[in-house]
């Protein structure tokens, strides 16, 4: 079975599995959030619009100075 977008693509802009799980989740709580406070219908599942925009470069992961 082959996926899209390609996972290793992805996981090579975002540096490690575990943060782009975490960087997709967080953005598709914010996109359901958002749409369930504003009233909207949205025709795409959250995770799959967060996967698109990471896969797009539309969304990255911050970088934090510890």
């Amino acid at each position: 079975m082959m996926l899209y977008p390609p996972l290793a693509d992805m996981v090579h802009k975002v540096g490690s599995r575990y943060l782009l799980v975490n960087l997709i989740a967080r953005r598709a709580r914010e996109l359901s959030a958002n749409a369930e406070e504003n009233g909207v219908h949205l025709d795409k599942k959250p995770v799959s619009t967060a996967i698109d925009e990471v896969y797009t470069g539309k969304i990255r992961p911050v970088e934090r100075n510890r």
